[in-house]
């Protein structure tokens, strides 16, 4: 199975896309490059990165759900969250792997062999990514930002000349708070304000990690606007399953995964995990 495929965005940026729907980012400098994310630990992505680039390479994790942070052991110099530390260990056994590999794939993913995962690595010894963090790399810089909600240990990141923010699942059109791990809609409005009173004057064009490539450059502010009419009950509360998990979609979609009233944000949410405690 050929499981990833790269597209080229600019001189600096290649996406890498998965059989899975995931979306890895490869950015390159002058002397060194960071990988953004690892996908599942499935289908040799080392070797693919190798075939784009031979710089010394840095990884950064947006957060420790499978879909994103399961590859981390087949790299050395991996950055993630310590708030992800057990996230991540609680993904790690194999049928947690297989079961989302097979709800995205079906029968499809019978094709896959032994031999094309990485294997479970619980103890990995993480770098500890924390808030504002710089990695030059050459001529490009790409700086780390913290913003719960999806999970505690969420991070997206800037790539600073080109006013590009990749981010992660922290923010899109379809944000996850749902899952156990994912904090309240007023904690995420609360974390989203003071992220936008810090760099929203500092990007212009935003890339997601799921599905497509780049979406609005209002995504945050219309999440944080989100966050407000789920607060208030001005929600159209969709229902929405994952895995057998139910939630609610705050605002309806059409068959492209597009808001009916023209906004992009969006926000699937639990009814039990709206206000503090």
């Amino acid at each position: 199975m050929d499981y990833y495929s790269s597209m080229h965005i600019n001189n600096i940026v290649t996406a890498i896309l998965s059989r899975t729907g995931e979306i890895l980012y490869l950015i390159e400098g002058s002397r060194e490059a960071v990988l953004v994310d690892t996908g599942l630990g499935v289908g040799h992505l080392k070797d693919f990165v190798r075939g784009l680039t031979f710089k010394p390479l840095t990884v950064l994790l947006t957060h420790g759900h499978v879909d994103h942070a399961l590859g981390a052991p087949e790299f050395e110099n991996v950055y993630m969250s310590p708030a992800d530390r057990a996230l991540y260990q609680s993904h790690c056994p194999m049928e947690v792997r297989m079961g989302y590999i097979r709800s995205q794939l079906g029968h499809a993913a019978e094709q896959l062999t032994e031999e094309d995962f990485v294997p479970p690595c619980p103890d990995y010894a993480f770098h500890a990514l924390e808030d504002g963090m710089v990695f030059d790399l050459g001529d490009v810089h790409v700086e780390a930002w913290s913003l719960p909600g999806h999970t505690a240990g969420s991070f997206v990141f800037l790539i600073r000349e080109y006013r590009i923010l990749i981010s992660g699942d922290a923010c899109n059109n379809a944000t996850f708070l749902f899952d156990k791990e994912a904090l309240t809609v007023e904690e995420y409005q609360e974390n989203l304000k003071a992220f936008q009173a810090k760099l929203e004057d500092r990007y212009h064009r935003v890339f997601l990690c799921h599905r497509m490539i780049e979406g609005s450059e209002n995504c945050l502010k219309e999440a944080i606007e989100l966050c407000g009419d789920i607060m208030k009950g001005n929600t159209d509360d969709v229902p929405f399953q994952f895995m057998g998990i139910c939630a609610y979609m705050a605002k309806r979609q059409n068959v492209y995964s597009e808001r009916e009233d023209g906004k992009f944000a969006n926000i699937i949410y639990s009814k039990e995990k709206v206000f503090k405690q």
